[in-house]
């Protein structure tokens, strides 16, 4: 079991403190009309008693848009294309089966400028969120998620949120005032921490290759890095033990992070930008309560608004940044498609085209990592691919995709020609598949 840090609200009555703020979720959703448009905190932020009281209610109104990106509530509900509709710029497991069915407006949004929410999800006047209990001046954390739920709190008319005691509180901006926020209910029932599923042992090696071939060759000591949400990058900080003041200027932050940084390997020393912190918007989902111990009420932490640490500006000015994202596939031409699969829909753009350009204007390096292969029903297919199937989304361009690792390698394909760029890609694809690529190479760029 791990230890729980004290907490700003402890040792005072922070109910009092909220008083007819703090409501029953049956009187907070009292306010709730036809028409209203209902932004929604996401991933691991979800405030689930909200989504239940909010679901109960959705039988008596009409006509209204939810918008929950990586949601970690089933919306697939009665109602669904008829009393309300389901919007979002991120798929997460749970919603991607409603997406395929054809039950959720997907709205691709890719660009981030730092005080502005993007078109897609600046037009809501509902905001249900989750945040700690009040410390004595009556400001509430964030916890460990702050993306946009600040800023899309302020623009909202309607602002709920659910109390989460174990919410962590960081640096940088992720209090907010409960004068800003119109109720506050308490949990139904503490949601148990999701993790995802252990991978299997090849997965395991496989990405454990990936992951020590990058830290090897890639990341030299001093650097600072940002490291992408996925199965991939997302266990790379495991394998960077070994060096010395790396920084990290990222949007989320990975798994291993904070273990890092109480042994001084992150320490932030050699930043352009905001030196000795870890500059974030949220911690990854795949982060362990444990580990979240230790990030609490360490200022060396800082959690901003995903606008903000998005902006290709404020990425482009650390010089030298090493950016690390996945892909789901990556063609002969160096193009990384990390969100869709054809037409269809797979995740979200999130931050990687951001970081991809801003880490090339940054003079750094732009790191695609993937697997050679995936296995699709029961079938091992190559991930790197002649072309991308029609209608797949360009996440990284290749003009910003610098290298490409697999396990059995490194592309490097920074200058090159679109010839030497497939033959460097062929080269760390899966033997089994190199002799169809060679053969398409040639049809592509002879």
């Amino acid at each position: 079991m791990e230890k729980i840090k004290p907490r700003p609200h402890e040792g005072f009555d922070w109910r009092a403190k909220l008083g007819r703020a703090l409501v029953s979720a049956d009187e907070a959703f009292s306010q709730i009309r036809s028409g209203d448009r209902i932004g929604i905190a996401l991933a691991q932020s979800t405030p689930h008693t909200l989504c239940g009281a909010l679901a109960a209610r959705l039988g008596d109104l009409e006509n209204v848009t939810i918008c929950h990106p990586a949601a970690y509530f089933d919306w697939n509900l009665p109602g669904l294309g008829e009393r309300f509709n389901l919007r979002t710029c991120y798929l997460s497991p749970l919603d991607r089966p409603i997406y395929n069915g054809g039950g959720i407006d997907f709205v691709p949004i890719g660009i981030y400028r730092a005080g502005v929410l993007p078109p897609g999800l600046d037009d809501f006047n509902v905001y249900l969120m989750k945040v700690s209990p009040p410390d004595r001046d009556g400001y509430v954390s964030l916890g460990e998620s702050q993306i946009m739920s600040k800023l899309t709190a302020r623009q909202a008319d309607l602002v709920i949120a659910e109390i989460d005691e174990r919410a962590i509180w960081t640096g940088g901006d992720n209090t907010i005032h409960t004068s800003e926020i119109n109720y506050f209910v308490e949990p139904v029932q503490m949601v148990p921490r999701v993790m995802p599923p252990a991978p299997s042992a090849e997965e395991e090696r496989v990405v454990s290759t990936i992951c020590q071939t990058v830290a090897r060759e890639l990341i030299p000591d001093r650097a600072t890095i940002q490291v992408g949400v996925g199965t991939t990058s997302g266990m790379l900080m495991g394998a960077l033990g070994r060096h010395h003041d790396l920084g990290m200027a990222t949007e989320i932050i990975p798994r291993g992070t904070a273990t890092l940084v109480e042994a001084g390997v992150v320490n932030g020393k050699y930043k352009k930008l905001m030196a000795g912190i870890v500059t974030g918007s949220g911690f990854s989902p795949a982060t362990t309560q444990e580990e979240l111990e230790l990030a609490h009420g360490d200022m060396r932490f800082h959690l901003y608004d995903f606008n903000f640490t998005d902006d290709i500006r404020l990425i482009a000015r650390e010089e030298g940044l090493i950016a690390v994202n996945n892909a789901l596939t990556v063609d002969l031409g160096g193009q990384a498609a990390s969100e869709s699969i054809g037409s269809r829909m797979y995740t979200g753009t999130g931050g990687q085209s951001a970081f991809a350009i801003g880490a090339t204007l940054a003079g750094g390096k732009s790191v695609i990592v993937v697997p050679s292969t995936s296995i699709v029903a029961g079938q091992r297919v190559s991930r790197i691919v002649p072309e991308l199937a029609p209608g797949t989304v360009v996440t990284a361009p290749r003009s910003c995709v610098h290298y490409v690792v697999t396990e059995y390698g490194i592309a490097d394909l920074r200058g090159k020609s679109l010839a030497r760029r497939a033959s460097e890609l062929i080269a760390i694809a899966h033997p089994d598949f190199r002799s169809e690529l060679t053969d398409q190479a040639r049809r592509l760029y002879a």
